[in-house]
């Protein structure tokens, strides 16, 4: 485990560098290590633990987080720096509870919680950035067709145009319909 000179900033409670889920845990209790380091083993995950508001917040420029915990009694001594904290922890879910209260149990399935939460979350978004861009294209295919055919409706085409917008309006048919195949799979 990781102790930084100052021995308030960060420790590092997971033993695996290339974890790809983190969480930040924001606390000035003495001991948490090892609830941290059972989390991370448990959970298949790395955690970083901060003492102070100005570590977090250096922590929280660095990288960023799937999960933000806050212990109750941090938050409660000093609200107003809790808020800056959670403004900075951007798209990460928010824990907060009393790790004076709770046990290591807790504060697993808690951080499985909102791993879970979060991770549905962005599969949601997936879908709906998904959905979005194929209802884009799919318009944007429908405009092209659409102005091809206008466009071979008018009287005298030159040959060579009428050659090219016919080979327009061919392509645009045929990713038509692939688009719509695309949607039925």
């Amino acid at each position: 485990m990781k102790t930084p000179e100052n021995g308030n900033a960060e420790r590092n409670a997971s033993s695996s560098p290339a974890a790809l889920v983190a969480a930040l845990m924001i606390t000035r209790l003495e001991g948490m290590e090892a609830a941290a380091a059972a989390m991370a083993d448990k959970a298949g995950i790395s955690v970083e633990i901060a003492t102070t508001q100005a570590a977090a917040l250096r922590l929280l420029e660095r990288r960023s987080y799937a999960v933000v915990i806050l212990d109750q009694l941090f938050a409660d001594a000093d609200p107003e720096g809790a808020e800056v904290i959670w403004y900075q922890a951007g798209l990460a879910i928010p824990v907060q509870m009393s790790f004076a209260l709770a046990g290591s149990e807790r504060l697993e399935r808690e951080v499985r919680t909102a791993l879970a939460r979060r991770q549905r979350e962005v599969q949601l978004a997936a879908a709906a950035a998904s959905a979005a861009l194929d209802t884009e294209l799919k318009n944007a295919v429908t405009g092209f067709l659409l102005e091809s055919q206008l466009a071979l409706a008018e009287t005298e085409i030159p040959p060579q145009i009428e050659s090219r917008l016919r080979t327009l309006a061919a392509m645009a048919d045929r990713m038509r319909v692939r688009l719509g195949n695309a949607a039925a799979n």
